[in-house]
């Protein structure tokens, strides 16, 4: 009885390393997103922090250079809130690119499975019909023996 052998294994083996690197590459990405928008919301609780000093020194008094110190660092923060706002839909637009590489990867690698079940059908069937051809001819070589 001879064995099945797949005879494009070799590439289906490809093909499921391919969707592993994907995955790593889309979770590197995902996980690159997450620290990004923990950058934000770090600058957005620091600019929070920075208006409520701002307000606290305008209401105490007249000192000009601590409110001018104060809007300074205020005006820092927005530009650097800013900057990271861009660094997060970056890193959004990595995850959605990363996302579809892995999608097509995984197609790919499905496509490569269902072709290697049919060669195992064919295979059963090919297997199916010589085991009836045997079965046939010994069949008639019995009853050619009795006759």
């Amino acid at each position: 009885m001879k064995k099945f052998v797949y005879k494009m294994q070799s590439v289906l083996d490809i093909k499921e390393k391919l969707e592993e690197q994907e995955k790593s590459r889309y979770a590197a990405a995902q996980a690159k997103l997450n620290e990004e928008e923990l950058k934000l919301r770090q600058l957005h609780a620091r600019r929070d922090a920075c208006e409520e000093k701002l307000r606290e020194s305008v209401g105490a008094g007249l000192n000009i250079i601590a409110i001018r110190h104060n809007e300074d660092a205020l005006e820092t923060l927005k530009v650097f809130v800013k900057t990271q706002v861009f660094a997060v839909e970056k890193a959004q637009q990595n995850v959605e690119a990363a996302m579809y590489r892995l999608r097509e990867a995984m197609a790919e690698r499905k496509t490569q499975e269902r072709l290697k079940e049919k060669a195992f059908e064919a295979y059963l069937a090919e297997l199916n019909a010589e085991e009836r051809k045997e079965v046939d001819e010994l069949v008639s070589f019995q009853y050619g023996a009795k006759a």
